[in-house]
C-alpha cells in the first residue's frame, strides 16, 4: 500500500464554523489517523496519514472546507509516514 503523511495548515475563516468537526469526520471516513487543532492566530493545523489517494481527497476537502468556512490558502508540507497513529482526534492546546 502507497502511504503517505502531511502537515497542513488552513487559513481563513476556519474557526467558529466547525472545520476542525466536519474534517475530522471526513478524515474518519476516508480512513485516515492523525489530529487536527485550531492556531492562535486564527488558522487551524492538521495532520493526516493513511493511503496516499485518501490524503489526497482530504487535502481537496482542506481547500473547501465546510458550509460556513472561507479558506483562502493551505500551506502543505509532507511528512515520513509513522503510522503511530490509530484515529484522528481534534487537539484542544
Amino acid at each position: 500500500m502507497n502511504n503517505k503523511a502531511i502537515l497542513a495548515i488552513v487559513r481563513g475563516r476556519v474557526q467558529g464554523v466547525g472545520f476542525r468537526y466536519e474534517a475530522r469526520n471526513f478524515a474518519k471516513s476516508l480512513g485516515l489517523c492523525g489530529w487536527i487543532s485550531n492556531l492562535p492566530d486564527g488558522g487551524v493545523e492538521t495532520y493526516a496519514e493513511g493511503p496516499a489517494s485518501a490524503v489526497d481527497r482530504y487535502l481537496q476537502w482542506l481547500h473547501q472546507g465546510p458550509p460556513g468556512a472561507h479558506v483562502t490558502s493551505v500551506d502543505i508540507t509532507e511528512k515520513p509516514f509513522s503510522g503511530t497513529y490509530n484515529t484522528f482526534t481534534i487537539e484542544f492546546y
